[in-house]
């Protein structure tokens, strides 16, 4: 059986670093709003207001949310070693804001019926872990 975050080709887990001031704001409560302003960086600010976005029936905003999250994960990846394909495990907690963010991605897209942009995303969150649709499904 294959240790979590391992793969089939055997490229290793990324991992991304604590963010433990915006964790703090998030378990505080503080508004999706200013956490995304108070930290840019940070996926979580943007997979909240995503989400907020999609709940309120706004998905032209959630995609936008979404897409920024994504892609300020995509830069925190790459920093922390990812060179664009392998695991990024839901059971690591910092990971998570990318996560969201790229299923909060998937679910706007299929909103607004960009076939094409479903597939890749769903492929990309599927090859990061297949446990995080079914987690995020969850919540």
């Amino acid at each position: 059986m294959a240790a979590i975050g391992a793969n089939l080709l055997g490229i290793p887990a990324t991992t991304l670093p604590e963010e433990t001031e915006v964790n703090a704001r998030v378990d505080a409560g503080d508004e999706a709003v200013d956490i995304a302003a108070a930290f840019p960086s940070s996926s979580i600010g943007w997979a909240l207001l995503a989400n907020e976005a999609h709940a309120e029936g706004h998905i032209i905003e959630s995609y936008a949310y979404a897409r920024v999250g994504y892609h300020r994960g995509l830069d925190a990846l790459r920093k922390a070693g990812w060179r664009g394909q392998g695991p990024v495990p839901w059971a690591h907690v910092p990971n998570r804001g990318f996560l969201r963010s790229l299923y909060a991605l998937l679910r706007a897209a299929a909103a607004i019926g960009e076939s094409e942009e479903v597939e890749r995303i769903g492929r990309f969150l599927n090859d990061s872990d297949p446990l995080a649709v079914a987690a995020l499904e969850a919540e």
